[in-house]
């Protein structure tokens, strides 16, 4: 008797969110069936991939790798383009953690000039990433949204203390894309879609960033998450939680004492850098299969293994 798969697609699919403008434009989310099921229904979007660049750059100790990549690329819309460039690489993430008051605290208008200067060299769609201060990405964010009008970017993230901030300077002032920021928990992501959409942002101007963990690091609450979330958006057609996720995994990947500690000081372990490729892309896979629809990565060689993991599934 010959195998008959039981397709499995569904009717209520996550919306989708565009991103980008003009020839730059790509679109978020979109699918109708279960993380990575292509066989249920082969027409499905693949997941995407962003490139991770910092406005102050990667420290490179350790990591001949990364830093041969960007060799001569001395400001951020250098690392912009070169990031681009990377085969698998849908769109580019300038994370501006030069800005945190705790750090450099660079300037607002040293900020902005930058972001100016690399959205206008990224041949790619553009997302923008904050310090993680409140008070500083709220001027950021408010300032990168006006003078980058018009070019529709996605902005990572408003979180519980300033989404209304955020949703009216970024979202309902300039037109652009919106991240809603939660701490691996499907209730807290809903509250927070339902009082943004509350205040006025359309649903399609809003992606959710649940949250992430490394690999190993309590990644189970992360993956259940990203799992709970798709069910009730597909299954139970939840117009709260049909948005689609975005995953910022390189900060996490990278934090992790496999990916920090020498090699040096841990011979048995191998080279710093093939530790930290490993824990990015085994993340990356993970929330992939999960639920995510894209996620964010910082070494060429992880976004190029990761690239490689989609293609073989589609």
């Amino acid at each position: 008797m010959s195998f008959e798969p039981k397709l499995r697609a569904y009717t209520a699919p996550v919306f989708s969110v565009e991103v980008g403008s003009g020839e730059r434009k790509l679109t978020l989310g979109g699918e109708s069936v279960q993380p990575l099921c292509f066989f249920d229904k082969p027409d499905q979007p693949a997941p995407l991939i962003g490139v991770e660049v910092s406005d102050v750059g990667f420290e490179a100790e350790g990591l001949p790798e990364l830093a041969a990549f960007y060799e001569g690329a001395d400001t951020l819309a250098a690392r912009a383009v070169k990031a681009a460039s990377l085969p698998g690489a849908s769109f580019v993430c300038l994370h501006f953690e030069g800005a945190d008051p705790a750090g450099a605290n660079k300037s607002v208008e040293d900020c902005v000039a930058e972001a100016k200067e690399a959205v206008a060299a990224c041949p790619l769609p553009v997302v923008i990433a904050g310090c993680k201060n409140i008070e500083k990405d709220t001027a950021l964010f408010t300032a990168l949204a006006e003078a980058l009008t018009g070019e529709n970017l996605l902005f990572l993230s408003a979180r519980e203390e300033d989404y209304k901030a955020m949703g009216a300077a970024v979202a309902l002032a300039y037109g652009h894309k919106l991240g809603a920021e939660s701490a691996v928990d499907i209730n807290l992501a809903k509250q927070l879609n339902v009082v943004l959409t509350q205040l006025g942002v359309p649903s399609a101007s809003i992606v959710m960033n649940l949250g992430a963990a490394a690999a190993g690091y309590g990644f189970e609450y992360v993956a259940s998450t990203l799992d709970r979330v798709r069910s009730a958006a597909l299954e139970q057609q939840d117009g709260m939680l049909r948005m689609p996720v975005v995953t910022i995994v390189s900060a996490e990947a990278w934090s992790v004492k496999e990916a920090l500690v020498s090699e040096e000081d841990m011979p048995e372990w191998g080279p710093r850098e093939q530790r930290g490729i490993q824990m990015e892309a085994v993340t990356a896979a993970a929330c992939l299969a999960s639920g995510s629809d894209a996620v964010i990565l910082r070494h060429p060689v992880s976004v190029e293994k990761t690239a490689a993991f989609i293609a073989a599934l589609m």
